[in-house]
């Protein structure tokens, strides 16, 4: 029997945030069930006792612990699985710096990089135009926000400091979205964000799950 089993969805970030984070854990031994969104079956009333408010991703363990949101989700594993990616405790500082950089993403970044994700990638799915008004004011708040990041990672190479950690993991699935949608340049026309972007993605364990999930949606494709 797995660990635990992870409920998610073929193209959602907040699963692939969960994902990306077992994979730098080195953990496999849990069972993945993917919902189909577009089927709606993460607003079945089995999902709805998992997740109140209908959503993924879910983690649920066998004795019956079940946790919702994907950062509480990413913590939780790292902290349990003992994952290198959060600062020890007993460093205080280290701790407060990676709480900072975890709310600056979810804050600054999560919601208008998800916007222009909304607008121009699911709405495609879904068949509804997107939105220009809603993607040309959200383009502006992340432009905004990696000129910040840009500051900041001139300082450090890590968004909580000199190591990876989680508060880097958070920013992945979004930032792929970004490029998917074709705003890559915001990433890479600034220079110590686009390090800092080549030295996350290119790390082996992420490197192996990208080539993986590109390996399955071509499957997909062809049945």
């Amino acid at each position: 029997m797995p660990a635990f089993t992870l409920y998610g969805a073929r193209g959602s970030t907040n699963t692939d945030r969960v994902r990306l984070t077992l994979a730098e854990g080195g953990f496999t031994d849990y069972e993945l069930v993917l919902l189909s969104l577009q089927k709606g079956e993460q607003k079945s009333e089995e999902n709805m006792k998992r997740h109140p408010w209908g959503k993924v991703p879910v983690i649920t363990f066998p004795e019956g612990f079940t946790l919702y949101e994907s950062r509480a989700i990413c913590k939780y594993l790292a902290k349990k699985y003992s994952f290198p990616l959060l600062p020890p405790d007993t460093d205080v500082e280290a701790a407060a710096l990676f709480d900072q950089a975890e709310s600056a993403e979810l804050l600054y970044f999560a919601d208008p990089a998800g916007k222009i994700a909304f607008e121009k990638f699911a709405k495609k799915f879904m068949g509804l135009p997107a939105d220009e008004a809603v993607v040309a004011g959200a383009l502006k708040s992340v432009e905004a926000f990696f000129d910040v990041a840009e500051r900041l990672l001139q300082q450090k190479d890590y968004m909580a400091g000199k190591d990876f950690s989680l508060a880097d993991i958070y920013y992945i699935p979004l930032i792929q979205r970004l490029f998917a949608c074709g705003y890559g340049n915001v990433v890479l026309s600034r220079k110590a964000v686009s390090a800092w972007w080549d030295r996350c993605i290119n790390r082996p364990a992420i490197q192996k799950l990208v080539a993986a999930d590109k390996e399955a949606m071509v499957a997909a494709m062809r049945k």
